[in-house]
C-alpha cells in the first residue's frame, strides 16, 4: 500500500496545474484509486483497494469556503490554473473564494469533480491522459 511520504514525493514534481496529468500517473503506478483534497485547510484523503486509505496533514492557514458557489468565475480561475497562470495555494484561495469546498480525484474513471459546501457537484472534468 500507499504512504504519504511516496505521495509527497510524487507531489513534489507538481509546480502548476499544467503538471496534473503526470502527478495523476505517478499516483496510479503507486495505487491510488482517487483522493478528497478539503480547500478549507488543504489536506487530503487518498483512497486504495479494500478501503485502504491515508489522510495527509493540514497544508496552510485556514481558506474560508464562500457559503455560495459561482461556478462561472470558478471556471475562469480553473482555466488560469490549469495553464500555468496560478500556484496550488493561489488556485485553492479562488476556489474558496468561489464556494469550491472539496474537490475528488477519481483515478479510475479519470474525472476531477468540484463540490460545494453541502456536497453538491459544481463542475464535473475528464482529465486528460
Amino acid at each position: 500500500m500507499f504512504t504519504i511520504e511516496q505521495i509527497k514525493e510524487a507531489h513534489s514534481k507538481v509546480k502548476s496545474g499544467a503538471d496534473f496529468p503526470n502527478y495523476i500517473q505517478d499516483l496510479i503506478i503507486l495505487g491510488v484509486k482517487g483522493y478528497d483534497t478539503y480547500v478549507n485547510d488543504g489536506h487530503v484523503q487518498y483512497f486504495g483497494v479494500n478501503n485502504y486509505n491515508v489522510t495527509s496533514d493540514e497544508k496552510y492557514d485556514e481558506i474560508e469556503v464562500a457559503s455560495s458557489a459561482n461556478k462561472e468565475r470558478f471556471i475562469e480561475f480553473l482555466a488560469m490554473h490549469q495553464d500555468g497562470q496560478t500556484d496550488y495555494l493561489t488556485f485553492c484561495s479562488h476556489a474558496g473564494q468561489c464556494g469550491i469546498a472539496k474537490w475528488r480525484v477519481d483515478i479510475i474513471e479519470m474525472t476531477c469533480t468540484y463540490f460545494d459546501k453541502s456536497g453538491s457537484e459544481i463542475i464535473i472534468e475528464k482529465i486528460p491522459v
